[in-house]
Order: C-alpha cells, then structure tokens, then sequence
C-alpha cells in the first residue's frame, strides 16, 4: 500500500489486472486516505482489492475512479469511490460479520465487503440488474476472485430487509429515504451498526446509526453524520408495487 509500481506489479502479477485501471485505483486511493475516507488497514487493503472498473458500464471504465457518480442502466448510478469508503469504514466490517446491504446496484460494494467479511447479505430491487450483477460475481468467481462466493444476493425490496437470515452485525443501505426503515432496525443486532442516507430527495445525509442497549430490555438509537451535516444526492429508496417497482419509500 506504500508504493504505486509495487501495488501494480504485485496486483498484475497475483491478479491478473490490467496496469492502466490499477494506477487509477492507486491514485484514488491515495486522495481518499489523504480526505480521510478511509482509516484503517483493512479497510485501505480492500478498497485496493476490489477491481471498481470490473462493475462499470464498459464505456466508463477509463474515468470510474473519479470522484463522480456514473450511470450502470436502469436509471441508477454506481456510488462514488469517496463516498463508498468513507461509508464502508464507518460500520468497521470485522472478518465473520454478517453484513446486509440494500440496493446492489453495480455490485461494486458488496464486492468490496466480500473483502471484509466472508458473510455478505445484498438486494436489489430491480430484477435485471439483480441478475447482471450475480453475473457479473460469478464471472469473477470463476476468474479467481474467491471472495465474491461470500455474497448471497436476491432481487427484492429491500425495505424489510432479509428476515430468513438476520440478524445483522452491519447494515449498509446505498438508496435514499426520509426515515430508518423499522425492519432494517429490528434486523440490526444489538450493538451493531447501520449506515444509512435520510432526507429529502437529491439531498441527505448519511447518517451512523448504532443500536446500543437501554434500561428495561430498551433500546435505544444513537445517530451521527459521517459528513458533519453535508448533503449528499442517493438515488430514491424504491419501493415494490405486487411485482412493478412503484415510487418510494419517502413518507413524505
């Protein structure tokens, strides 16, 4: 992690990665330590890890490590790397974990966790991104990249979560609502934590929710914003009408 030509010789050699995005990723990373959206060993480790330009559109591979928002179809974008890590390393994924993350969208950030964690939860709603993101994984599986076995993936609204297999140490949700979805919470375990952006559309904030013990079998909710108050735009938290995607989940 010291050394750019190091970084890419080993990566090209153990990984087979072409040179051109791994300088890319190399300098990203470089700025998002430098800004402090990653801040931890593991977490610096994985981002290196994970191949971002593999979960682009291919017409955008040569810019995916900017600090923009890119459309991957289906009117959804693939998150910004800043904003990916700086989220990513405010749950501290512990290896064992069970993560949940609601909106699969690229795959990028499950395949980021998969780094993290060999237990990784993912959703999204829409049913051909859903699929060509499994396989997009399973490409990768067969290519080498064996942390990706660890992500279970489904298409469906990922407002209730994935009752079958909480509850969850981490919860990472990558769409934007104004509120914390109460079945997301429920499936929170005690002392563990979501990251989660809340407010009006084009505008929230991402906010650390921990779910801490209380007195009387209570629990309560502790909340901070990861970015001091600053807005930052999400696609909507859609919402499942029978089986057609129809609005939000906004309550207002």
């Amino acid at each position: 992690m010291d050394q750019r030509a190091d970084y890419i010789a080993w990566m090209t050699k153990n990984r087979g990665e072409d040179p051109r995005y791994l300088r890319a990723r190399f300098e990203r990373f470089q700025n998002m330590v430098g800004h402090v959206d990653l801040w931890e060993p593991r977490n610096k480790r994985a981002f290196l890890m994970t191949p971002r330009d593999e979960f682009c559109l291919p017409g955008d591979r040569g810019v995916i490590y900017d600090v923009n928002y890119h459309s991957i179809g289906y009117g959804v974008t693939i998150t910004g790397p800043r904003v990916v890590g700086r989220m990513t390393s405010s749950i501290d994924v512990k290896m064992g974990e069970k993560v949940l993350e609601i909106g699969t969208g690229s795959g990028y950030q499950s395949a980021y966790l998969s780094n993290l964690t060999d237990k990784v939860w993912t959703i999204e709603i829409i049913k051909p991104l859903a699929e060509r993101t499994r396989g997009i994984y399973d490409k990768l599986i067969d290519g080498g990249y064996t942390e990706y076995k660890a992500i279970t993936s489904k298409n469906a609204d990922g407002y209730f979560g994935w009752e079958d297999a909480a509850p969850f140490d981490k919860i990472i949700v990558t769409c934007g609502i104004d509120h914390i979805p109460p079945p997301l919470l429920q499936q929170l375990k005690t002392g563990g934590i979501m990251v989660i952006p809340v407010g009006p559309p084009g505008a929230q904030r991402i906010l650390k929710v921990v779910k801490e013990a209380g007195v009387d079998d209570q629990v309560t909710v502790k909340r901070s914003d990861i970015y001091n108050g600053r807005p930052v735009p999400f696609v909507p938290f859609t919402k499942m009408d029978g089986e057609a995607i129809k609005g939000t989940h906004n309550q207002r």
